[in-house]
């Protein structure tokens, strides 16, 4: 059969599909494909007849969040469980997900597992969705034929992870979302309501206060670089965040700065704590040697600060130091810690103990992300009270110094 060879810049397709197989029986399902003849071809070798096909629509927003790696993990962990053979569960949890990027990464892995390739090597091809800790665990587990645990472990792991960050931005919501209404209420003041008081207050004839003065001047400036203040914030804003995010020694300085803010500081630290004793009793209970668990521990914590800590703790492990001596002399990690730390060393159940440390640490953040709301308010009155309140108070001076003015 006389066909064309697609050339390497050629794009695969998802396609999706119906039919009947050799016994008559309906089937459908995905396959990625460059045209709709190569599906055809395809499902033809497998005796199945095809009825319909039809190139699936896809998004060019979609992403891969951590939650969508939650999620599939959580799916495939139940699919090995109930006794479901691997590509099997790939499949059925790849056609159950809504969005097309994690269907085509589902079935992208499923094609390098169907292949032959391992995998945690499959897994490994893919370091931007599943990182060395995701890698390690799949596989002890692939090597102590105990994957479906593994899975599963993991699993609760990112459930743990992603239920701590989510709270810690559902407590910062509140606050961010009321100083930006409250930059914008104040540009419309001075961009709009400031002008016409000026128009007014020209009419006097007099000198005006000078708070009212200032005010009117910040109009003035307002209205003349609108187009610079507002480009201005967001190209800055742009930039600190791409800096931010590729230099490591900004990192290492913000992250410091975060944990000494008065009460944000606080929720920081624990949630860090709290994910770094989650990520280390994870990696050693699933028998990953403490050396190499560090390795993907400090990464996990999320904070450059604790990911240095991590860097020295593992030096220290690896030339035969405790980890309870190694976490002491960082001066980062709380007492409680390093003596849950001690007594799992001493017993043989380190991770039992950084385990329970966890708990306490998730319990400690859920506690204050459930409060940090009403803690913040006040601050946050007293803020905006003295700013908006300021330019109101300024702007009626010469009004209540009408008899003086006129």
């Amino acid at each position: 059969m006389a066909s064309k060879t697609p050339s390497s810049s050629t794009k695969d397709h998802l396609f999706e599909w119906e039919g009947k197989d050799r016994k008559g029986k309906a089937v459908r399902g995905e396959l990625r494909a460059v045209t709709e003849q190569q599906v055809v071809a395809t499902l033809r070798r497998q005796n199945v007849v095809v009825t319909k096909v039809r190139k699936r629509r896809m998004s060019g927003f979609s992403r891969i969040s951590a939650k969508d790696v939650s999620v599939f993990t959580r799916q495939l962990a139940s699919m090995m469980k109930a006794g479901v053979p691997l590509l099997q569960a790939f499949d059925i949890v790849g056609r159950g997900n809504p969005n097309p990027a994690v269907n085509k990464l589902i079935n992208d892995i499923r094609t390098d597992i169907e292949t032959g390739t391992s995998m945690s090597a499959a897994f490994r091809k893919r370091p931007q969705h599943f990182d060395s800790l995701y890698c390690n665990m799949i596989a002890a587990g692939e090597a102590a034929g105990i994957l479906d645990q593994m899975l599963d472990r993991l699993a609760l792991y990112m459930e743990k992870v992603e239920g701590i960050k989510s709270k810690i931005k559902r407590a910062l919501m509140y606050p961010v979302a009321v100083f930006i209404v409250a930059f914008l209420v104040i540009s419309v003041i001075m961009l709009f309501v400031i002008p016409s008081f000026k128009e007014v207050f020209s009419s006097f004839g007099a000198e005006l206060p000078l708070p009212t003065q200032m005010v009117i001047s910040l109009s003035e400036f307002f209205i003349d670089y609108w187009w610079a203040i507002f480009g201005g914030i967001g190209l800055g804003l742009f930039l600190f965040l791409r800096a931010w995010k590729r230099s490591v020694a900004l990192q290492m300085v913000m992250d410091r700065l975060m944990l000494r803010v008065p009460v944000m500081g606080d929720l920081v630290r624990k949630s860090v704590i709290a994910r770094w004793t989650r990520t280390m009793s994870t990696m050693f209970a699933a028998g990953v040697p403490l050396v190499e668990a560090l390795e993907s521990v400090g990464g996990a914590a999320g904070n450059a600060v604790y990911a240095a800590a991590t860097q020295r703790i593992q030096q220290e492990v690896s030339t035969g130091t405790s980890l309870t001596t190694a976490m002491i002399n960082t001066n980062v990690f709380p007492s409680m810690v390093v003596q849950m730390s001690a007594v799992g060393e001493e017993s043989g159940a380190l991770d039992h103990m950084l385990s329970k440390a966890a708990e306490f640490y998730e319990q400690e953040v859920d506690d204050m992300a459930a409060g940090l709301s009403s803690l913040m308010e006040p601050i946050i009155i007293v803020v905006l009270g003295t700013l908006i309140g300021g330019i109101v108070v300024a702007m009626y001076l010469p009004i209540f110094k009408m008899g003086q003015v006129v």
